[in-house]
């Protein structure tokens, strides 16, 4: 499960590791959970796709169409929308499996069915899974207890995760045995030298120079972070005027990635929020960069901590903010910080 902040490229990972996944010869299909969507009509429509894909490579195997059967018991009589259409699977199903009404045991019958379809089938699938936070307890220890009895199997299905640093936490919270099931590599800002090739290397591919000094204002303004060194990499391409990248442009670049950021990026989760977030929010932002004591934000907004905790939870819930340590908090998006200070 790959842990780490807004912009620092887990998506794009997930995405290259799917890639390596079918170079490889397994069948993946990818999903992405959001606030508010139940983990059920998430997976539905992936397993879905998989099982019918298992049986157009292997249509005799009957474990295949078992998979199937188990599929239309999960299913049951929920209805799931895909791409603007229902998604219906028509035929008998299962008795007896994954149609119990208890998440847990579903999940793991599902799962392991589609497993056994694969090892079967000879294929063996990837499921990919994007935003993990926005699991529920009781949905992630469900998907971590159907994993854990997978790998137990040996059986060829394997689960790659994505979301914020909260996720190892939400995990170990959700089922005690998570840390041995998953490892939870984190990514984070790149070190200044990553970042300067990450911005110098394409600007020579294209015949053009940068000079150090916009590479330090970059680096400086950006604190190294992927997709902010994209935003300024590119706007300052777009300022230069020669064939080289001055630290003027950076400068300029500076101001104006600034004011998109401000309209976009940041001000979209600004909006998602209600005033009494937002004001836990600035007073979270004008104690300084990095985590900060949640007594420390109370006492700031004249009131106990206690009493902020549902505020907290909602902030948290929504990706706005996190908890690194016990009593601290967090932005989840990077320089999220200055934004609020420069008063939305």
């Amino acid at each position: 499960m790959i842990l780490g902040l807004r912009g620092v490229g887990k998506t794009v990972l997930l995405n290259q590791i799917k890639d390596r996944a079918i170079a490889l010869g397994y069948l993946a299909e990818m999903q992405e959970a959001h606030d508010g969507a139940e983990l059920k009509q998430l997976l539905i429509p992936v397993l879905r796709r998989l099982l019918l894909r298992l049986d157009r490579v292997q249509n005799t195997v009957e474990t295949v169409k078992k998979g199937i059967r188990v599929l239309r018991s999960f299913i049951g009589n929920i209805t799931i929308a895909a791409g603007g259409a229902e998604v219906t699977l028509g035929g008998d199903s299962e008795a007896g499996y994954a149609d119990s009404g208890n998440l847990e045991d579903d999940l793991r019958d599902i799962l392991i069915a589609t497993a056994e379809a694969a090892r079967d089938a000879g294929q063996p699938v990837a499921i990919f899974i994007d935003e993990l936070q926005y699991l529920s307890k009781d949905e992630l220890g469900a998907l971590i207890r159907a994993i854990h009895a997978i790998n137990q199997a040996a059986l060829p299905l394997i689960l790659f995760g994505a979301g914020l640093p909260q996720l190892a936490g939400q995990a170990g919270d959700a089922k005690s045995y998570a840390e041995r099931l998953f490892e939870f590599p984190r990514l984070g800002a790149l070190l200044e030298v990553d970042a300067w090739k990450a911005l110098r290397d394409p600007v020579e591919d294209e015949g053009a120079r940068i000079s150090d000094e916009a590479l330090r204002e970059i680096y400086e303004k950006t604190h190294g972070y992927p997709y902010f060194l994209q935003e300024w990499g590119y706007t300052a391409w777009n300022i230069a005027k020669d064939k080289i990248i001055t630290e003027q442009d950076a400068q300029a670049a500076t101001e104006e990635s600034i004011r998109k950021l401000d309209e976009s990026f940041f001000r979209v989760r600004f909006d998602r929020t209600t005033p009494a977030e937002r004001d836990y929010m600035r007073c979270l932002a004008e104690l300084g960069e990095g985590p900060q004591r949640s007594a420390d934000v109370a006492k700031k907004l004249g009131r106990n901590a206690t009493s902020l905790g549902p505020v907290r939870d909602s902030l948290i819930k929504k990706g706005m903010i996190y908890s690194p340590e016990y009593a601290l908090i967090a932005f989840t998006v990077p320089l999220f910080d200055e934004f609020m200070r420069r008063g939305p």
